[in-house]
């Protein structure tokens, strides 16, 4: 029988666990996932981590609630110690640990650790930010499908320790367990090859226990974790942390899945999404109607960045299923599509308007950007899942940001492929305004199977200025107050894990 408790985990009634009973029962080391910082702010973080000792079992933890103690130093010694307290593990929450440090000092590094019972954790690096810094160092992650690939990029993003790392979405993938070995795949006439080189744990995820075990398994990885562990994070899902495709409240297959279906799978997938985040704040749990707060407003000395949020307050998907591409229909036009939706499309507008930041970040899920898949003049063929399904909305974006926002930016992901973009007052016309800059990351592992259509129509997008759908890698970007500087890392090989990382093109802004 499904039942509330089954969903949503264990009942919120959970006696807390005394100090003697912790070690009695937890003898296995419960840090398997890593640990994490994320949402910098000037004053506060948050530090994260959950107690799993049988990670891909549900976690394996008692019942209980778990104390969990934490210490945040102000240096790589640990002999500056600012704090030391105390955090509850949740059974309600996956035994996940939020714990919200207040009163740091802006833009400095700060280093922290948890321990329960006889186990303690790796020391992690975190940073708060600070609108007065002269210059930051951020990163752009997206799309690191377990099944398709290692995970290079992550063990090189750690070893640069940027001040934050940005991820806009598939953390996980929701599929089931793909044949191990190789396929070959026609792409555009050529001949390539892809691989399983590891695989899913489930059949595709549905429950709650699905989608912690999900979770647990890519949180395993240990160049995921040594990124997560080096630099604070800001995050926002795309589609396959829920279901492929999906626009509000519609999942991708309708057909397959009942309205009540869907909104239990959705609830499960924002609850487990948070429970393995560094995320402020949990879901908001009505019955089975849920929601996660996850755009926001960030600010890191020379840029401002919206993180946004795509998914929730969109409207769904039209005008077919041409894939990549296809022409569009009337009903694509209409003024009442929205890809942010009212209020999150309103608070963005003012957060622009009022910005006194040199640079002016989006940082999307899908591209922002143009990309057409036939040839011009004929209507352009695109992709309805980005926002180029959304051209009305977009426009709109495109009006605001050309209207006084200093050295519009948007970093994206979502695609599978890396590209760096001019976005121009009228998308298709690179004849019209230049407004702004684009930097789509390939992705961190997640194959690009329509690489060949977009380099047979490259010719026809003239405002993207370099493209690479054929390696994994993610981007760098280092800013001060008058440079943007954006470096596409690459691996050489995604299907070995010892692979190099290596800067195939560096740019900037002013270059473009």
């Amino acid at each position: 029988m499904l039942t509330r408790r089954l969903f949503l985990g264990a009942s919120t009634a959970t006696a807390l666990l005394t100090s003697s009973l912790v070690r009695a029962q937890i003898k296995v080391n419960p840090f398997t996932l890593g640990i994490a910082s994320g949402a910098p702010r000037d004053t506060s973080v948050i530090l994260w981590t959950r107690l799993a000792p049988d990670p891909l079992k549900g976690g394996g933890m008692p019942s209980s609630d778990v104390p969990v103690r934490y210490r945040v130093w102000a240096d790589a010694e640990q002999r500056r110690l600012v704090r030391e307290s105390e955090a509850v593990a949740r059974a309600s929450e996956g035994h996940s640990v939020h714990a919200l440090i207040e009163g740091l000092q802006p833009g400095r590094e700060y280093w922290y650790q948890f321990t329960v019972g006889d186990f303690e954790t790796a020391i992690g690096r975190t940073r708060t930010s600070d609108r007065r810094d002269p210059s930051v160092k951020l990163a752009v992650a997206s799309c690191q499908s377990w099944q398709s690939g290692y995970f290079n990029a992550f063990a090189d993003m750690a070893a640069w320790a940027p001040d934050c790392v940005i991820h806009v979405g598939d953390y996980i993938y929701e599929g089931g367990i793909s044949p191990l070995g190789e396929r070959r795949v026609d792409l555009a006439g050529e001949q390539r090859v892809f691989r399983t080189v590891r695989q899913h744990n489930s059949a595709e995820i549905v429950s709650l226990w699905d989608y912690r075990n999900r979770y647990a398994l890519y949180n395993s990885d240990p160049a995921l974790q040594a990124a997560r562990a080096a630099s604070p994070w800001i995050v926002a899902m795309d589609d396959h942390e829920i279901d492929n495709n999906w626009a509000g409240d519609t999942p991708q297959d309708p057909e397959a899945q009942t309205p009540l279906e869907w909104k239990v799978r959705k609830l499960a997938a924002l609850k487990a999404y948070y429970e393995h985040m560094p995320i402020e704040k949990p879901p908001i749990i009505d019955g089975i109607e849920s929601s996660l707060q996850m755009y926001g407003l960030y600010r890191f000395g020379p840029a401002q960045v919206h993180l946004l949020d795509t998914r929730q307050f969109r409207a769904d998907q039209v005008c077919g299923d041409g894939f990549p591409g296809q022409v569009p229909c009337a009903e694509a036009a209409r003024p009442d599509r929205s890809m942010l939706g009212a209020t999150q499309e309103q608070w963005l507008y003012g957060a622009l308007k009022r910005s006194d930041a040199a640079f002016n970040v989006l940082a999307s899920q899908c591209w922002l950007s143009p990309y057409r898949y036939n040839k011009a003049p004929e209507p352009a063929a695109v992709n309805f899942d980005s926002w180029d399904g959304y051209p009305v909305a977009r426009q709109q974006l495109l009006d605001v940001l050309g209207d006084g926002v200093a050295n519009p930016l948007a970093i994206s992901g979502d695609w599978h492929c890396a590209a760096a973009m001019t976005m121009h007052a009228e998308p298709f016309n690179v004849k019209s305004r230049r407004i702004g800059h684009e930097f789509a990351g390939t992705s961190i592992a997640s194959e690009c199977p329509w690489d060949g259509a977009m380099e047979q129509s490259r010719a026809d997008n003239p405002h993207v200025r370099h493209y690479n759908g054929r390696q994994r890698g993610y981007c760098r970007f280092e800013v001060d107050g008058k440079h943007w500087t954006t470096a596409y890392r690459v691996v050489a090989d995604q299907y070995d894990a010892k692979s190099a990382v290596s800067t195939e093109i560096e740019m900037r802004v002013a270059d473009l």
